[in-house]
């Protein structure tokens, strides 16, 4: 039998959670047509049986993760990932970047094209590809429930096949024209989530001496926004409970050291690398930037606090009009209540988040229930692996299933 031919995909991610999730579907497919790697923590033997395995060649925009994956990277724009208004400074990097990415579209023989989350950058690039004939698949949807939902017309206009990643939204754009499948939350993939094994009974807690994480997110803008606003609330409640113990996670080295050098010298806090998941299981409470790593805190069982800091000018001229949600968090969202605080799309005064922070440690039985009923709402995310399921939606629109 003849070789077949190599594929080639080109793949986008422009900040540190696309990237990750990027990374773990490369493995994924490569599982699928080349073997499991070794070094993988979320290979299995279950191979999707292909009647000879083909060459997978991967070329695209991220970053390190991607890179050890085996995707030749153009360019690495994940360090200057941006949200909300932080974008607008940023405008002529990503001209130049979408220039690069369209260029290397119409000069090569792509397969299919992978865009990862930033749909204010993805749209356009997957735009340039359907013109160019190439088939799209959307990896996490844009979230037009949220915010300016007539751009669905855009999205049916170009993307083939959308891969979801919370519960709700596969109806939501089914409904809207869109072929979608949920495919689960790539965060779960390479955690130890068993929802009957993450409740936190806090049999043991002690009120004076509670264990509080805080995370101040992945991207630079908003760790510099969160980091001395969460430092400061820990200040105060310190106040309260003397013997209050801190601990922080960082996404790499640099952010790692970054958080160091801006710490509190008041403060004694203990850092990790990564690990929200297991921060937040020995945690009684966490102070964490909206985001993805809201789910993986929620599925250890952990209370929090979400908070985000945007322009609060902006927010009233623009994004006020703009939301359509009742709820900004994607915890509160999933749970279509204020189950946990928020403060977004800016923060109040310090002093207001503190007085919140202690009465939330104060209240056993609220830390309680709220733990429940967090890891209950994470229940779904337990049963599928988006890896996998989207490296089998990759193979079939490459035509190889």
């Amino acid at each position: 039998m003849a070789a077949l031919q190599p594929k080639q995909i080109f793949i986008a991610a422009l900040e540190p959670s696309a990237e990750a999730h990027c990374a773990n579907l490369i493995r994924a497919v490569s599982e699928r047509t080349q073997g499991p790697p070794s070094n993988w923590p979320g290979a299995d033997s279950k191979h999707i049986p292909l009647p000879e395995k083909p060459s997978i060649q991967w070329v695209g925009l991220g970053g390190a993760k991607m890179a050890a994956a085996g995707c030749r990277l153009l360019e690495n724009p994940v360090g200057r990932a941006a949200m909300l208004y932080n974008v607008f400074g940023q405008l002529g990097f990503y001209r130049a970047l979408l220039k690069i990415a369209v260029d290397y579209l119409k000069t090569n023989p792509v397969d299919l094209l992978i865009v990862c989350d930033s749909p204010a950058f993805n749209f356009h690039l997957a735009k340039a590809a359907k013109r160019l004939g190439i088939p799209v698949l959307f990896y996490v949807a844009p979230q037009l429930w949220a915010w300016a939902p007539w751009r669905i017309r855009k999205l049916r206009r170009c993307c083939d096949r959308l891969a979801c990643i919370l519960p709700f939204e596969k109806d939501w754009f089914t409904r809207r024209g869109v072929r979608t499948d949920f495919v689960g939350n790539p965060l779960f993939d390479d955690i130890p989530f068993n929802p009957d094994q993450c409740y936190k009974s806090y049999a043991d807690y002690d009120p004076a001496a509670p264990k509080i994480a805080l995370l101040p997110g992945s991207r630079h803008a908003e760790i510099q926004s969160l980091w001395l606003p969460m430092q400061k609330i820990a200040a105060q409640v310190a106040e309260h409970h003397p013997k209050l113990q801190l601990f922080a996670a960082a996404s790499d080295e640099d952010k790692l050291a970054w958080l160091k050098a801006h710490q509190l010298p008041t403060l004694s806090i203990q850092y990790q690398l990564g690990e929200v998941f297991s921060l937040a299981r020995r945690a009684d409470l966490a102070l964490v930037a909206s985001g993805s790593a809201t789910l993986q805190v929620a599925a250890a069982g952990c209370p929090m606090i979400v908070m985000y800091q945007s322009n609060p000018l902006l927010w009233h001229l623009l994004g006020r009009w703009l939301i359509r949600t009742r709820f900004l968090s994607l915890v509160n969202i999933l749970a279509r209540k204020e189950l946990v605080p928020e403060y977004m799309p800016y923060l109040p005064r310090i002093s207001a988040m503190a007085a919140r922070t202690c009465a939330m440690l104060d209240n056993k039985l609220l830390l309680i229930q709220t733990s429940t009923a967090l890891v209950e709402l994470m229940r779904p995310f337990a049963a599928r692996k988006a890896s996998a399921q989207t490296a089998a939606i990759v193979l079939k629109m490459l035509g190889l299933r």
